[in-house]
């Protein structure tokens, strides 16, 4: 085309579109607003005609630059009518940069420059450089007055039209309406009286009642600031846009000056300003004055209102440095901190607005904090009625928001709701009714149906949408809101203005730079396109969308300075990925179904994944978001299954729509839930949201932000949560109004269990109103009313509604506390729960304060006052200032009340007449079990006068007072129970001796078993010697404690004689140092542990008492000065005393002469049984002194005397005869120099059992004194010398000392670090004498030393050397030496060295032996070789000689040979166990066992021997014709091996004893066996264990056996012989008449063949050990075996064998008085309760094993009396049972009775501290035993280390200690 056609089509083009335009000026008047905001219409403009105007718009948007001309051309296109013809070349032409036309290139060129600016803000060219013009006051006025004039005409300018200004949201002229504001903490205004200000929804357009609420804060001086917090949506911008119409209007005249600031914007501004750059500059500017108007406006800054919107979005944080004044620039937001803090404009009001979040530290802490909640319901729908203005659309509309809950939480948001009715507005017309929750469901639809509606032909076209996306989340990911004209394409802008999806406004970037900026109309709108982008924007891949699926917290208080600008995307990707949406996103990504399913699946798993973390409370509710928009019910109920059951939400803000969200998912979840919410700012109708939720059982909110208007929307939704349990309301701000709506509620909640009013400033008016609903909830449990406002009239009206009330229980009031528990009774809590919940029960506290209702009785009908009279009530009204005429009214309640639990008066004001009243009501008030009444005032005078009150108490247990401590206690027991003991503790009382006569004549009458106290008073001596004479008259008493009262030894002995005078009085227990005195009756041994107490017993257990001990009288003494006067006296005060007395005496020093004198004494003390000095230092010389006493006092038994700081004394009693003596001397220094006279005392002894001298420093020179004198000591037990410094010398005297002392008849020495030194003497003479010599180190030269005294001692038949450093060389020497001159002798060496030496050189050994070498036992493993030797050397010529001529002499093995078959001629028994036989050695006893006629045994056991060599063993066991004991067990032998071995049984007709265990026995072996067998007529034990013999092979052996008639012995055990094999066995049996011991245990035997072998075995008349262990024989086998016991039983084992309780009774009753029997084995068997049961006993039993056998206490007792008939008992095998405490007291009570016992097995039961003390009490009645394993019982370590320090004996140990047994047992 040339250029004259392209301008005449330009000309036709531009005339076209001035006359489209001149038909619709408003459209374009608005376009020329959104792409000029700065621009506005003057006057001129609309003089002008139509098209002139046209003209004039269009030149100005041309003038804006091509981008703002291409995008309107592009709004032309696409929202005017243009035909297609003319819509491709405008676009052509003018929809690119080079398209201008040329009419507006001229007309620009003519257009005056002064009109271009016309309409805009005057730009102010910097007030810092301007001149200061001299100008007059009213210069200054005028200038001022129109600056402000100016200002306020803007605004109308600005807010006047109804076309949408910049900066103003959609709709904005169509319908305001005011949302919630709650003012925070302690910021409310003046003259509001709650804490939320709803507004006035009903007000009309135009009016806010509550915006001068926001500037009416407390704050009169300094900065006036106010913070207005509210989520995104909630409406902060329009409030403030709002305000600015309203200061236009003239409604907020207290402000001269008005300016409105966004962050947003102020964030582009990259310089610094001052403060006037910032007001006039990028506000507006003055026409002249700019200095005079800014002065004006800091004179009067009370006027100016600067609003600073988003503060949430300041991006520049202020320096840290102060600006000093206006003229030094700063940036933004250090401007709006000088404002803030004073430092600028002094005076001024301040309003931010902001999102929650951590507010920047330039706010000052005074500021005024206000949240922003948005709409509830009544103003939802005044929204709606002026949203809709056709009747019909507004209706409907309405009829939708009350059917649809979620639709109601949607619009609780008001920018949602604006969307949500433009969204209505569409569908109403052609939806049926109702179906807004299928076509609005989520807030994601209710976007993309938005979209849909303002698209012109349904959905916009995807390149825009899809353009638009993109915009949207650039912008979010660099955190820009506002974008310029370079950032959007013209098409997309166009676009979005079209859907009025974009605003405009006028920014500055500084002084003089404006321009427009575009914004989406809201950041959820952005947020909902940026994730549009993501769902359907191919350039995003899966793991970029599932990265943006992330849950931020919202916990911004103490983490972020500014929230995220992504805080919604994750729910609109939540929302786009529901199925719904898939068409939605088809269409703008331009994909298939399966393209956008992949990713909406993305989306999906990445929110399962969430699903299951576990998740702090804002990300929950973030979920709760998410998954609701899914739609998804799986998805929403894994959720709610993976919810913890106990959700807490802390300190972030909660909006309903939150809670409508969280509601939701619950409603998936199946198990109950507990919902927490402390510290949240919460909107005041959230709880609507939870209205009929079924899941929450604990609801508790914690926050002073909730008032009446919370509560008042709680009480609608707590009738509709019908699983709630527990409801708490704390730390709140609700008053009556709000208490009165939630008790109608309660009053409707039946279920509820828990009711918690914390902490919410109640009055008294309101707390009794809510008590007025306890009889309405029949399952209430506590009612917690606790940090109130509660007056004590109010408390005593509660304390009559706890007395009349019948479900109450504890009323417990403690300064804040003040709680209710009740436990109403089943028929109760019916009747109540049928009762109609709108029934008002008025309680009789309300009738009495003047309630004109009459009102039902709480215990109206006679089954409510049976349970009235039946429950217990316990009162605790802790310092809660009650007085005298308190408690008169208190007690007149009490009176007519229920029977009282526990009373606590204690903190008061009582004083002693209120106590003394409480006192004497006691009696009548039916006190259960204690009334306190500390802490109230009691005098000393007022003790006597409670005392008093009380002594006619009958039901008074325990009485404690102490005035010190302000405690005064009172404990009571129940009248129905008899009391056994009283307690009257008055300690601390400052009680003299004057008091004592008044005092005891109050405390006589019923004082039975009664302990007084009177601790920690001022008696003194005079007191004790008063106390002493009136005790008698006090009656009998159970303790009396005198502790610190200033006693000195002189009240000892004033106290002494009351053991003559005192029947009840055992035990005296004084220490005068730490002034512990204490008179005593009987105890228990609880009390004696020291260094702390055990747990208390069970009351009322009567295990407890199990046993009474000996009656026994004890003075304890300590830590007081004994000198020898001192002693005298209290010896003469004790004459009289009954006995058996103990006396136990400790003091630092006991000089000689003061334990001169106390023994001097003891023989004029007969009833003394016991003196122990403890922790008293002695002198060297006391071990002689106590020596002395057994010559002395012939009553002394035993003396014991340990480190010269423990003396313990033991007598006998007068009437018992002359026994033993005992002398222990240990650790006392004793040295050489102390022998003599020591042993020349003991020698006075009669009859000396035991004396122990270890632990001394005799050496080796005192130790030989003591040898010398042993001839003249009377000792006939055992003589300890252990541990005295003695070596190797000692040892070989004690060797020889043997002849000299012909009554010793075994000796111990062990040099080693045990240092032990034992002598065992016989009251005889004895031949056997038995020398032990351990760990010597004896050298070549002792070795004849020790050979010469062996010699001498002729009565010496036993030696063993136990690593004594004898090796082969100097064994050799000592055997040659050894000569006796007739006799046995036996030899036994235990040394390293001999496990080495091998068979080969311990046999060359013994060839040096000087006699007769009868027995050989060698042990490789144990390290041992044993010989006896007899003597004189007797030789078997003819043998030896017959022997040699088959040997060659000329070889060393023929000589070995010659030489043992002369010394070993007469060898009786060779044994060689765990050795390894080479083929010499077996070679070399070939030759001797040829040689051998007179072997009886022999034995290879465990033991390695080659094939070889076991042919030569053969071969010469084949010669040994008399052998009687074959043992050839547990060896490693093949079949061939053994089938060898089994040749040798061929001919050897006298054998006795045969043991092949373990040994495989094949066929052909066990033919050889058996074969052998039928030749042993003489065989009386065979042992076949583990030989793996199968069925037919045992009916062979059976068969073989038949011949074996003396057969004793039958040992078969763990073999397979089955059912089958015993009944071979049983026929068999009849045949073995002499059959003493039979062993088939782990047999795999049946009941079948059980039975058959029972009745078998009654023909064996000399059976004495059944062993049948570990077969399956059950009751069967039992019962018959109990009608076929042999009487000579000694052994019966039957563990693991299936018997139960039938089979163990019967059992036990045929066991029960045998003879005989000695040891019973049934562990592992289910017996339970059925434990054997005995009434003759057994007389020698001696082990009963019952491990793991189920017993439990219920046993016990039967179990414990069996026991006791077993006098014999030495062990007891209980571990791994059920037994307790019970039965531990059962066994203590029998353990003094067996003195044999010497082990009890108690591990792994359920005894705890008490059940071991109760053991510990029974070992210290006597009982002999040596240790009781109580491992693994419930005792902590602590406690197990208190209880073995105690008794050494409780062994608690993993490893069991084995005991030692006594020495010379």
């Amino acid at each position: 085309m040339d250029l004259v056609s392209l301008q005449l089509g330009t000309e036709h083009l531009w005339s076209w579109l001035v006359r489209l335009l001149s038909k619709d000026p408003e459209w374009l008047n608005a376009k020329v607003k959104f792409f000029l905001p700065k621009m506005e219409l003057s006057s001129g403009d609309k003089a002008q005609d139509a098209t002139q105007g046209v003209i004039l718009q269009l030149r100005r948007l041309h003038a804006h630059g091509w981008a703002t001309w291409q995008a309107f051309i592009h709004c032309v296109c696409m929202e005017l009518d243009v035909p297609l013809d003319l819509e491709v070349p405008l676009l052509s032409t003018w929809g690119h940069r080079d398209g201008f036309p040329s009419q507006l290139e001229a007309g620009e060129e003519s257009q005056p420059a002064s009109q271009l600016q016309h309409g805009l803000k005057r730009p102010y060219q910097g007030c810092g450089s301007s001149p200061h013009p001299k100008q007059c006051k009213k210069q200054q006025l005028e200038l001022a007055r129109r600056y402000l004039q100016l200002l306020k005409t803007s605004a109308q300018e600005r807010y006047g039209s109804r076309i949408p200004g910049p900066g103003q949201p959609l709709a904005f002229h169509q319908a305001y309406i005011p949302p919630i504001l709650q003012w925070s903490r302690t910021t409310a205004p003046f003259n509001t009286q709650e804490g939320a200000t709803l507004g006035d929804p009903k007000a009309e357009d135009g009016t806010d009642v509550s915006i001068q609420d926001l500037f009416n804060t407390r704050a009169n001086k300094g900065p006036r600031v106010t913070v207005l917090l509210g989520k995104a949506g909630m409406g902060k911008t329009t409030l403030a846009h709002r305000l600015c119409q309203r200061w236009a209007d003239g409604q907020l005249d207290r402000f001269q000056a008005l300016f409105l600031f966004e962050f947003r914007q102020l964030n582009l501004i990259t310089h610094l300003l001052t403060l006037p750059q910032l007001l006039f500059d990028l506000y507006l500017s003055p026409e002249a004055g700019p200095d005079s108007v800014f002065q004006y406006l800091e004179e009067n800054a009370d006027g100016v209102l600067l609003i600073f919107d988003g503060l949430d979005q300041a991006l520049h944080p202020h320096s840290s440095r102060e600006k000093e004044g206006p003229e030094d620039p700063s940036p933004a937001l250090a401007l709006f901190s000088g404002l803030c803090r004073g430092t600028l404009l002094p005076g001024c009001w301040v309003l931010a607005t902001s999102r929650p979040g951590k507010l920047p530290n330039c706010l000052p802490t005074e500021a005024a904090t206000v949240h922003m909640w948005g709409f509830d319901r009544p103003r939802v729908e005044e929204y709606m009625v002026r949203f809709f203005t056709d009747q019909l659309r507004q209706e409907a509309a309405l009829a939708e928001l009350r059917k649809n809950r979620h639709l109601q939480s949607m619009c609780a948001v008001p920018a949602l709701c604006q969307v949500t009715c433009l969204c209505l507005h569409h569908l109403l017309p052609c939806s049926s009714p109702g179906q807004s929750a299928s076509l609005l469901p989520t807030v994601t639809q209710n976007y993309v149906q938005m979209v849909s509606i303002l698209g012109p032909r349904g959905y916009p076209p995807p390149e825009s949408l899809l353009d638009l996306s993109e915009v949207a989340l650039r912008g979010l990911e660099t955190g820009k809101v506002i974008f310029s004209v370079g950032d959007i394409r013209p098409s997309t802008m166009a676009f979005g203005a079209a859907l009025g999806l974009l605003t405009s406004f006028c920014v500055c970037t500084g002084p003089g730079h404006q321009g427009t900026g575009y914004a989406f109309t809201h950041l959820s709108l952005q947020e909902f396109f940026a994730a549009l982008y993501l769902m359907a924007s191919p350039k995003v891949d899966k793991n970029a969308l599932a990265g943006h699926v992330a849950l931020n917290s919202r916990w911004v208080l103490r983490t972020k300075a500014r929230p995220g600008l992504l805080d919604h995307l994750p729910s609109f990707l939540a929302g786009l990925a529901s199925y719904a949406c898939r068409p939605f996103l088809s269409h703008v990504a331009r994909r298939d179904g399966t393209w956008v399913g992949a990713k909406q699946a993305t989306v999906m798993q990445a929110l399962r994944k969430l699903a299951t973390r576990r998740l702090t409370g804002p990300k929950v509710v973030a979920l709760c978001h998410c998954v609701g928009e899914t739609q998804e019910p799986e998805l929403a109920s894994l959720v709610a299954q993976s919810l913890p059951c106990h959700l807490s939400f802390h300190n972030f803000p909660l909006t309903f729509a939150d809670l409508a969200a969280l509601t939701n998912i619950l409603g998936h979840r199946n198990a109950p839930i507990h919902l927490d919410f402390e510290g949240c700012p919460l909107e005041p109708h959230c709880p609507e949201a939870l209205a009929g939720c079924k899941q929450v059982e604990n609801l508790s909110f914690k926050s002073r932000k909730c008032g009446d208007a919370f509560a008042e929307a709680l009480s609608r939704s707590l009738p509709t949560m019908r699983s709630l349990k527990k409801l708490g309301l704390a730390g709140s701000k609700i008053t009556a109004r709000g208490i009165s709506h939630l008790v109608q509620a309660l009053r409707l909640c039946p279920q509820l269990e828990e009711v918690s009013f914390q902490d919410n400033q109640l009055k008294d008016w309101a707390v009794l109103n809510i008590v007025e609903v306890l009889p309405c909830l029949p399952r209430l449990q506590k009612l917690d009313l606790s940090r109130n406002n509660v007056s004590v009239s109010t408390l005593l009206c509660l304390t009559k509604v706890a007395v009349a009330c019948p479900t109450v229980r504890t009323l417990q009031v403690r300064e804040g506390d003040l709680i209710f528990l009740l436990s109403p009774p089943a028929e109760t809590a019916a009747e109540l729960r049928g009762q109609s919940a709108s029934d008002t029960v008025i309680p009789s506290w309300k009738r009495d304060h003047g309630s004109s209702d009459r009102a039902p009785d709480l215990q109206g009908n006679a089954s409510q006052r049976k349970e009235a009279q039946s429950r217990s009530l316990t009162l605790r009204l802790q310092q809660c200032q009650l007085r005298v005429h308190d408690v008169q009214e208190l007690i007149a309640q009490l009176q007519e009340g229920p029977r009282l639990d526990k009373v606590d008066l204690s903190g008061n004001q009582l004083d002693d007449e209120g106590c003394r009243l409480m006192a004497e009501a006691a009696s009548q008030l039916h006190i259960t079990r204690n009334l306190d009444l500390s802490d109230n005032g009691l005098s000393v005078d007022g003790v006597h006068c409670v005392l008093s009150a009380v002594s006619t108490c009958q039901t008074l247990a325990d009485l404690h007072i102490s005035v010190l401590h302000k405690t005064a206690v009172f404990v009571f027991a129940p009248e129905q129970e008899q009391l056994k003991e009283i307690q009257k503790r008055l300690t601390h009382c400052g009680l003299q001796a004057k008091h004592l006569e008044r005092l005891c004549r109050a405390l006589r009458g019923r004082c039975r078993h009664t302990h007084l106290d009177f601790s920690g008073n001022a008696l003194g001596d005079e007191g004790a010697a008063q106390l002493a004479q009136l005790l008698p008259g006090l009656g009998p008493l159970q303790s009396l404690d005198l502790s610190e009262n200033s006693l000195s030894l002189d009240a000892v002995f004033m106290l002494t004689p009351c053991f003559s005078t005192l029947q009840w009085l055992l035990h005296l227990d004084i220490s005068l140092e730490s002034q512990h005195v204490v008179l005593r009756g009987d105890r228990t041994g609880r009390d004696q542990l020291a260094g702390g107490s055990l747990p208390e017993f069970p009351a009322g257990a009567q295990f407890l008492a199990f046993c009474q001990p000996r009656v026994r009288r004890s003075l304890c003494l300590r830590q007081c000065q004994l000198d020898p006067l001192s002693l005298t006296h209290l010896c003469e005060t004790l004459e009289k005393c009954p006995g058996p007395l103990e006396v136990k005496l400790s003091c630092e020093v006991l000089s000689d002469q003061s334990l001169e004198t106390l023994l001097h004494h003891l023989p004029q003390l007969p009833q003394l049984s016991l003196l122990q000095l403890s922790e008293t230092s002695l002198s060297p010389k006391s071990p002689l002194l106590l020596a002395d006493l057994f010559s002395l006092c012939p009553r002394v038994q035993k003396v014991d005397l340990r480190s010269l700081y423990h003396v313990t004394l033991h007598f006998r009693s007068s009437k018992e005869r002359e026994g033993e003596c005992c002398g222990r001397f240990t650790g006392c220094s004793l040295s050489q120099e102390h022998v003599e006279p020591l042993c020349w005392l003991l020698s006075k002894c009669e009859d000396l059992n035991q004396l122990d001298l270890s632990a001394n420093m005799l050496g080796d020179d005192g130790l030989r004194c003591i040898l010398e004198c042993l001839p003249q000591l009377p000792i006939s037990g055992s003589l300890d010398l252990s541990h005295n410094n003695i070596s190797l010398e000692s040892a070989l005297g004690l060797v020889k000392t043997f002849p000299s002392c012909p009554r010793i008849r075994e000796a111990s020495v062990n040099l080693g670090s045990e240092q032990s030194f034992w002598i065992h003497f016989s009251r005889r003479e004895e031949a056997g004498k038995t020398l032990r010599l351990s760990q010597c180190s004896f050298g070549p030269e002792h070795v004849p030393i020790l050979a010469t005294n062996l010699n001498q001692a002729l009565q010496l038949t036993a030696l063993t050397m136990t690593q004594c450093c004898l090796d082969l060389e100097q064994l050799t020497l000592l055997l040659s030496l050894l000569r006796w001159p007739v006799g046995l002798f036996s030899l036994r060496v235990d040394e390293p060295w001999v496990g080495k030496a091998g068979v080969l050189a311990l046999l060359e050994v013994c060839t040096q032996a000087s006699g007769n070498v009868t027995e050989i036992s060698i042990s490789e493993i144990q390290q041992q070789l044993c010989l006896q030797l007899e003597f004189p050397r007797q030789g078997n010529p003819e043998a030896v000689a017959l022997r040699l001529s088959h040997c060659d002499l000329g070889t060393h093995h023929s000589l070995l040979s010659w030489q043992l078959m002369e010394t070993c001629a007469r060898l009786r028994q060779l044994s060689l166990s765990q050795v390894n036989l080479c083929n010499t050695s077996s070679l070399l006893l070939q030759s001797l066992l040829e040689s051998l006629s007179e072997l009886k045994t022999f034995r290879l056991t465990s033991s390695h021997v080659s094939s070889e060599g076991l042919a030569h063993l053969t071969s010469g066991l084949s010669h040994c014709h008399h052998l009687e004991g074959l043992d050839l067990s547990n060896n490693q032998f093949g079949e061939e091996d053994t089938e060898v071995l089994m040749g040798v049984l061929e001919g050897m007709s006298r054998l006795k004893r045969l043991d092949l265990s373990h040994l495989p026995l094949g066929s052909s072996a066990l033919a050889m066996l058996t074969q052998g067998l039928s030749h042993m007529t003489l065989l009386q034990s065979l042992r076949l264990s583990r030989n793996g013999i199968c069925d037919v092979g045992w009916y062979q052996l059976f068969k073989a056996l038949r011949a074996a008639s003396s057969l004793k012995e039958l040992g078969l055990s763990h073999n397979q012989i089955r059912d089958i094999g015993a009944q071979h066995l049983a026929a068999v049996l009849p045949w073995l008449p002499e059959l003493r011991k039979i062993d088939l245990s782990g047999n795999g035997i049946g009941p079948a063949g059980g039975v058959r072998l029972a009745e078998s075995l009654a023909l064996c008349k000399h059976l004495e050990e059944l062993m049948l262990g570990y077969n399956v024989l059950g009751n069967s086998t039992a019962l018959e075996l109990a009608q076929r016991l042999p009487q000579h039983l000694r052994v019966l084992h039957l563990p693991s064998s299936g018997l139960h309780q039938e089979g163990v009774l019967i059992l036990s009753r045929a066991l029960d008085g045998l003879p005989y029997v000695e040891e019973i084995n049934l562990a592992q068997n289910c017996l339970a309760r059925e434990v054997p049961h005995f009434h003759q006993g057994l007389p020698l039993l001696r082990q009963i094993d019952l491990v793991s056998c189920e017993i439990d206490n219920h046993a016990a007792k039967p179990l414990a009396a069996s026991l006791a008939l077993c006098p014999a008992l030495e062990e007891i095998l209980l571990s791994w049972n059920l037994l307790g405490d019970e039965a531990a007291a059962e066994l203590a009570q029998v353990l003094p009775q067996m003195s044999r016992l010497k082990r009890m097995d108690l591990e792994k039961n359920q005894i705890t501290a008490c059940g071991a003390w109760l053991l510990v009490e029974g070992l210290a009645q006597g009982s002999g035993i040596q240790v009781i394993r109580l491992w693994n019982n419930p005792i902590s370590p602590d406690m197990a280390q208190r209880l073995q320090s105690q008794e050494p004996r409780l062994d608690f140990a993993f490893f069991d200690k084995q005991p030692q047994p006594p020495r010379g047992s």
